[in-house]
């Protein structure tokens, strides 16, 4: 007990010594709190809160920016810590010279990580309570959340973000500290840091278990199993993008946890044009980041976390947005589609005009809804629901079906469906164990029921059309009609003619499909800036600070370069010539990534959105990587040079003497 007493005041004076790395610390931590506290808070807030129609569903919007906000504070916070108890390997060498244990060291690693920790823990649920409000306004703006929406302060949300906060802290610094432990007494008498053995066992392990996640929840949205049907957000080809950043998180840990592998021949790889350079300061630069391998990883991580994460969410945006135009476009027959003008139903004097046109097919069609469609006193089968989960829309058919659409049956076929039949998705008879030729029950708001026989299971059916259909004449009640599809030989001017004096209106079927996109696409749009938007932010402020805290222990580096003979200018150069080589490797780090997660998104989009006759194309968003890139050696060139300008014009032998 009087070792640890006297262990006290050293740790008093390293905090006040290595101030520098403390506030990097907290700053990173207090950052990754609020982000959490911020993104809890409104994820309790959206309970029971009903989304907007035609907008992303809200509480699983906020859970997946929970998530996304949870995962990146988790890699830059343990980066962080560890980081920081990393720099005092020298220190380290010195307590064990002069008879502490590791475990003793271990203790003042920790009681040092533990106080930083407690502080920035409160000071980011404050900062989190401030930016809630914030980000609420933001979705109701966007459409993505209901007017009136807001924060609502919460207890239990700070103190999960508080306390995951701290464990991440405690969790990082003590991997570190297991390390410092090992220190042996000599090294304190070693001046050049050099790492070794930096990736251990349970680094290899981690690394092979989210590779390992990666691929088994790749294969698992592909093969989409019943239990995993069940619910309709799953089904829905809008929500695949938010859904595919499950295996883009899988990914960027995995080849996160491997950088330390991978760094050391990217270095190299990049500075093979060292001779090509005036000086030496390509060839220190290059020795800086091989000797110092933790340190060159850990401030590249968020620079990685930028690249990697925007170019894997916003190339998956795209083509998710493509894939479904694409395939929306293929599957629209009718050359027009026609709706109310006034959003209540088409008038019958309009479509006995359209009818009147040369060469006219018109398809009528209604959303009708269904609370509940069953096999009358169905068995459930282990793992299947016998009815739906929710109120449900489908459409019932007055017409042809295949003359408005082009839609691919997996099982029967739709000329059958005509009197009290039903087509249904082919996912959906997954769900329920459903087969062409069984009987089901349909129930309907007003309590009628009515018998349908299954006649087709219907691949592929995009959002523009719901997964039950059923013909009109099946189901009692009026026949108003919703929308029309109309294919026919009349000019645009003769359409337009034939709704004159009627509230309603034609639309081309490409211009149909293009708003509807458009509509899908700002919808995706809107959901992935709230699901990326806080993390990035985040990560790019982990950028600043991370470099500022790397410069920081590189005084007494700069102090021998001068003493040396170095100008100040040189040893600028230096410190330039090593953050592009951070940055170009974090950015084939963010490439490597991109480029399998972009792949997994072309596997999923071929089984999931497109029919079997279309295949997508490998489309890497190289803009958005250029841009992240461009953005991130922005920031960490002003975060390196600017302090080591200021350091520099400390004299050199002021610096000598600074401890690191």
């Amino acid at each position: 007990m009087t070792v640890y007493r006297l262990l006290l005041p050293i740790a008093a004076a390293s905090m006040r010594r290595r101030w520098p790395a403390f506030v990097g610390s907290f700053v990173a931590l207090a950052l990754g709190v609020a982000v959490m506290s911020a993104a809890g808070v409104l994820l309790n807030t959206t309970m029971g809160e009903d989304s907007l129609p035609g907008a992303p569903s809200l509480h699983k919007l906020v859970g997946f920016m929970a998530t996304m906000a949870g995962f990146v504070s988790v890699f830059v916070v343990s980066s962080t810590f560890a980081f920081a108890v990393a720099q005092r390997r020298q220190e380290t060498a010195m307590l064990r010279a002069v008879g502490a244990t590791p475990r003793q060291v271990r203790a003042l690693v920790l009681g040092e990580a533990l106080a930083v920790a407690l502080v920035a823990a409160v000071a980011g649920c404050v900062i989190g309570l401030a930016v809630a409000p914030a980000i609420a306004g933001w979705l109701v703006d966007r459409g993505a959340a209901p007017a009136g929406f807001h924060s609502e302060p919460a207890a239990l949300p700070l103190l999960l973000a508080a306390s995951g906060g701290l464990l991440v802290a405690l969790l990082g610094a003590y991997a570190a500290s297991r390390r410092a432990g090992r220190v042996r007494p000599v090294e304190a008498l070693d001046e050049v840091a050099v790492d070794r053995k930096v990736m251990p066992v349970s680094r290899w392990v981690a690394a092979v278990l989210f590779l390992g996640v990666f691929g088994y929840t790749l294969s698992t949205f592909i093969s989409m199993p019943a239990s995993m049907m069940a619910d309709p957000q799953s089904r829905d080809p809008e929500t695949t993008p938010q859904w595919a950043l499950l295996f883009d998180v899988m990914a960027v840990l995995a080849v996160g946890l491997i950088a330390p592998v991978l760094v050391p021949p990217l270095v190299r790889l990049f500075t093979s044009i060292v001779p090509l350079l005036p000086g030496a300061a390509g060839l220190i630069a290059r020795q800086n980041a091989l000797a110092a391998i933790r340190r060159t990883v850990s401030t590249a991580t968020p620079v990685f976390l930028v690249i990697g994460l925007a170019g894997s969410v916003v190339g998956g945006t795209v083509a998710f947005s493509d894939a479904m135009a694409a395939q929306g476009r293929a599957a629209l027959k009718a050359g027009y589609v026609v709706e109310p003008s006034d959003g209540r139903v088409v008038p019958a004097d309009a479509l006995r005009g359209l009818a009147a046109l040369p060469d006219a097919r018109l398809t009528t069609a209604s959303t009708v809804r269904f609370d509940g469609l069953a096999t009358p006193d169905q068995q459930p089968a282990p793992g299947r629901p016998t009815d739906l989960p929710i109120p449900e829309d489908g459409l019932a058919v007055d017409g042809d079906l295949r003359e408005a659409w082009n839609l691919t049956a997996d099982a029967g076929s739709l000329a059958d469906l005509h009197g009290r039949t039903v087509a249904v998705s082919t996912d959906l008879a997954r769900v329920f164990g459903w087969h062409v030729g069984d009987t089901l029950t349909a129930r309907l708001p007003d309590g009628t029921r009515a018998p349908l026989r299954v006649v087709a299971q219907v691949g592929h059916l995009l959002p523009h059309l719901p997964e039950i259909v059923v013909p009109r004449e099946a189901l009692p009640g009026p026949n108003t009609v919703t929308v029309a599809y109309l294919s026919t030989g009349a000019d645009p001017a003769q359409v337009t003619a034939a709704l004159n004096g009627t509230t309603a209106r034609a639309t081309t079927g490409t211009a149909w499909i293009g708003a509807r996109n458009d509509r899908s696409t700002d919808n995706g749009w809107i959901a992935m800036l709230a699901i990326l938007g806080p993390a990035l932010l985040y990560a790019l402020l982990a950028i600043v600070n991370t470099m500022m805290m790397s410069t920081g222990d590189r005084l007494r580096d700069f102090a021998t370069l001068r003493l040396t003979g170095g100008t100040r200018r040189q040893v600028l150069r230096v410190v330039a010539v090593e953050t592009l080589l951070v940055v170009a490797t974090a950015s084939a780090l963010g490439l490597l990534v991109t480029l399998v997660t972009q792949y997994a998104t072309v596997l999923l989009i071929e089984n999931r959105i497109l029919d079997a006759t279309r295949s997508a194309a490998l489309d890497l968003p190289w803009t958005t990587l250029a841009g992240t890139t461009a953005i991130c050696l922005l920031l960490a060139l002003l975060s390196s040079l600017l302090p080591a300008r200021l350091a520099l014009r400390t004299r050199p032998l002021d610096l000598a003497t600074t401890r690191p």
